[in-house]
């Protein structure tokens, strides 16, 4: 065991304040963690989200430019009473 002195003393408070300042800050560092993991996982979701969205708004796109080809290349109905121009 160490000499009791005033040197010895000085340096066993300086360690036990900082071991009490890392424990004491120790929870609020972890709240910290898990709050900007919690706000990171939220991000992502979004992310995926908005990019799901974008993917059906082209699919949309793609069946609404297939429809507008089927209707303009289908052949024109025939008129009944088989005249000229009205």
């Amino acid at each position: 065991m160490a000499l009791d002195t005033p040197l010895n003393s000085q340096i066993t408070d300086a360690v036990t304040q900082a071991n009490v300042t890392v424990l004491g800050d120790a929870p609020a560092q972890a709240v910290g963690l898990v709050y900007q993991t919690v706000a990171h996982s939220i991000s992502l979701a979004m992310v995926s989200a908005q990019q799901a969205q974008a993917a059906l708004a082209q699919i949309g796109n793609a069946v609404t430019s297939s429809a507008v080809a089927v209707v303009l290349a289908a052949a024109p109905p025939a008129r009944a009473d088989k005249g000229g121009a009205p």
